[in-house]
C-alpha cells in the first residue's frame, strides 16, 4: 500500500471526532494517518487522548494574539510535521483566510448540522426550535466562509418527540464519529 496520507487535526475540547480518526486509522487499509494534534486551549482533554495513541501534539493559547499570528504558529507546526491535510474536530475558532488560502482544498470539518441548515453554534436546538424533522452533521471543505464550503458527505438523524439539545446531540455525535473516518478517507484519496 502507499505511504499514508499524513494529517494534522486540529481540536479545542476532548477530542471524541479525533478519538474516531485515530481509530480509523489503525486498520491497514486507512489511507490517512493522524500525524499531529494541536489546540488552541493548552489543556483540552483531547490532547491527553492523542499523546495516550503515540501521537505529537502541540498547544499554545490563541489570546491576545490576532488570528494570523496564532494561524502562523499552526502553520508552522504542520510544515515541520510534514502534514498535507487538516481535519478540524471541534475546533471552536475560525481560521484567517491566508491560512485557508495556503491550503486551499486540503482542509476538512466536521459540522453538527445538515449544513446549509444551522451554521455556526447551538446547531442542536435551533434544529429542535426550528421545528425540523431531521438533524445530522456534515463533513465539509472548509473556505473562508463559516460552514459554507462544499459537503463531501452527510449522516441523518430524526428529531424525536421530547427531544433535547443534548440527547440530540448525543444521537449526531455518534453519526459523526461514523461518518468522520469514511470522509476523510475519500477525500485524501481523491
Amino acid at each position: 500500500m502507499a505511504e499514508k496520507a499524513r494529517v494534522g487535526v486540529l481540536i479545542s475540547g476532548r477530542g471524541s471526532n479525533m478519538a474516531a480518526l485515530i481509530e480509523a486509522a489503525r486498520a491497514p487499509d486507512c489511507p490517512f494517518a493522524v500525524s499531529l494534534v494541536l489546540s488552541n486551549v493548552p489543556d483540552a482533554p483531547g490532547l491527553a487522548l492523542a499523546r495516550e495513541a503515540g501521537i505529537a501534539t502541540a498547544a499554545m493559547s490563541h489570546k491576545g494574539m490576532k488570528r494570523a499570528e496564532f494561524d502562523a504558529w499552526i502553520e508552522a507546526q504542520l510544515v515541520v510535521a510534514g502534514i498535507e491535510w487538516v481535519a478540524l474536530a471541534g475546533y471552536m475558532r475560525l481560521l484567517s483566510p491566508g491560512f485557508i488560502a495556503g491550503r486551499a482544498g486540503r482542509i476538512v470539518n466536521i459540522h453538527p448540522s445538515l449544513l446549509p441548515a444551522h451554521k455556526g453554534l447551538d446547531t442542536h436546538q435551533r434544529a429542535i426550535d426550528a421545528s425540523d424533522t431531521k438533524a445530522g452533521c456534515s463533513v465539509h471543505i472548509v473556505t473562508a466562509e463559516l460552514d459554507d464550503g462544499p459537503v463531501l458527505g452527510q449522516a441523518e438523524v430524526p428529531i424525536l418527540p421530547g427531544d433535547t439539545a443534548d440527547s440530540l446531540a448525543e444521537r449526531v455525535l455518534a453519526e459523526e464519529h461514523r461518518l468522520y473516518p469514511k470522509v476523510l478517507a475519500d477525500f485524501v484519496t481523491r
